[in-house]
């Protein structure tokens, strides 16, 4: 008998949250049965969860595992146990800062290549679209990628290369042929170039100067652009990590229309404002920028109310050096923050701020809120909704076991990815990652990883 069963009085279904059994056929790594809780038959291995909440696993879309090429920044072996340490059954990764990059069917192979027997969960991979390879888009697709990354200005090292206006007015009727969702960063270069002409000479060790150079006219123009493009073309456009709360009417009215576009934010963006950052602490450092308190608390609204369609964690971690800690220095720094192992924690801490709501975290709106933009949207978005993404008969047997009210401190031991660095060191958080099971196995179990990588590419 290869049968187990999660019993759970907090299971998260996609409209509701109640009491009930899991049944999964471990053989299979299906689920097979959704049972009550006291009406099921024998089965091989029993998991009483009690209070913890059960939540389909989560998907992060939006990871730079860095490997092959440079997996001294990370790689799949870390990247994904940190993942699994956070609930995550299934990563999707960037096609960018690997080397080759993913934007060419040899850049694909080499990736699979690199991730085969390493990766403690499940994974994607998301090909890249830059400036002369539409012509690649096509095979990349036939070969399985979900659909493509954009970049509209320089994404901070070589390898993956912009796409500007004309060239991405001509991948446009591609992507609308395959009906594949072109993810961009939304800066447009114009308005960094003009701040960076009146910052020049300023202190950069200064957070305040960096913001400035980051300005949310760059969001807010791009938005304008993808928004009419979208409209012009009717290819599926994804806003990656958005940062501007004044992009927020821009995409409402766009969903209004229904046009298709969607948006992610990050745990960053919603948990750390710019007044709060101290100057030279350049692990805060990502693009675009953390922006205001008052712009954190609309990005929290627009979480809660369904506007942001899903949260994803722009992992981009790198080396010690590039970060530049000792020197301070935000425009020679690298940006990205890692919070792979922790972004849950960090979303279940922030949609409990009083700003929000005033519930306590037995309300079932919260646990629903989490499941639908960590788990159900993204697998939307990466194509894999219908095998994952939520808890129902026939589909993967991936839960993630998480305990609503458990606080902890962020120590390095909780990080779990390559370089322990991240501005998350020591901060509160309240929701932690108990267990992790894919397709019926435990990969992560209080911070253990009891089974040897079991995580496969995703092919739907």
């Amino acid at each position: 008998m290869s049968s187990a069963a999660y019993i759970s009085r907090r299971v998260v279904f996609p409209d509701e949250v109640r009491p009930a059994a899991i049944l999964v056929d471990k053989k299979s790594g299906l689920i097979t049965r959704i049972a009550e809780p006291d009406s099921f038959g024998p089965v091989a291995e029993l998991y009483d969860l009690g209070d913890h909440a059960l939540l389909p696993g989560l998907i992060d879309p939006h990871v730079h595992i860095n490997e092959p090429g440079r997996t001294q920044w990370e790689g799949f072996e870390t990247a994904t146990r940190a993942a699994a340490a956070g609930g995550i059954t299934t990563v999707v990764d960037m096609p960018l800062n690997c080397l080759p990059p993913t934007t060419t069917v040899a850049g694909l192979e080499a990736k699979r290549a690199a991730a085969a027997g390493d990766c403690t969960v499940d994974w994607r991979p998301w090909g890249g679209a830059e400036n002369g390879n539409q012509a690649h888009l096509e095979s990349l697709a036939a070969a399985g990628v979900p659909g493509f990354k954009c970049f509209l200005v320089y994404p901070g090292c070589d390898g993956l290369g912009l796409l500007d206006e004309p060239n991405l007015r001509a991948a446009m009727p591609i992507l609308a042929k395959l009906a594949l969702p072109l993810l961009v960063h939304a800066e447009l270069p114009g308005p960094i170039e003009a701040a960076g002409i009146s910052l020049a000479g300023k202190d950069f060790r200064k957070y305040e100067n960096y913001l400035a150079s980051r300005p949310d006219e760059a969001e807010l123009t791009a938005i304008r652009l993808l928004i009419d493009l979208c409209r012009e073309f009717r290819a599926p456009i994804h806003i990656v990590h958005l940062a501007t709360a004044l992009g927020l009417p821009l995409i409402r009215a766009a969903k209004a229309e229904g046009l298709p576009v969607t948006v992610e934010t990050c745990p960053h963006y919603l948990y750390f404002a710019a007044e709060e950052i101290p100057d030279g602490a350049t692990q805060y450092k990502c693009a675009p920028p953390i922006r205001s308190h008052d712009n954190r608390e609309l990005l929290r609204q627009a979480a809660a109310d369904g506007t942001l369609d899903l949260i994803a964690s722009d992992h981009s971690p790198c080396p010690p050096e590039m970060k530049g800690l000792e020197a301070g220095d935000f425009a020679k720094a690298w940006g990205g923050i890692a919070s792979l192992s922790l972004g849950v924690s960090i979303l279940a801490t922030t949609l409990g701020a009083p700003c929000l709501a005033t519930e306590t975290w037995d309300e079932p709106a919260k646990l629903l809120t989490i499941a639908r933009l960590m788990s159900t949207n993204p697998a939307k978005l990466a194509g894999i909704a219908n095998c994952k993404g939520r808890i129902a008969e026939g589909f993967d047997a991936d839960l993630t076991v998480f305990a609503p009210e458990e606080s902890f401190t962020v120590a390095p031991s909780d990080l779990h990815f390559r370089h322990l660095i991240s501005p998350y060191l020591g901060e509160r958080l309240t929701g932690r990652v108990k267990q992790t099971i894919l397709r019926g196995t435990r990969i992560y179990n209080d911070g253990a990883f009891p089974s040897p990588p079991i995580g496969r590419e995703v092919r739907a």
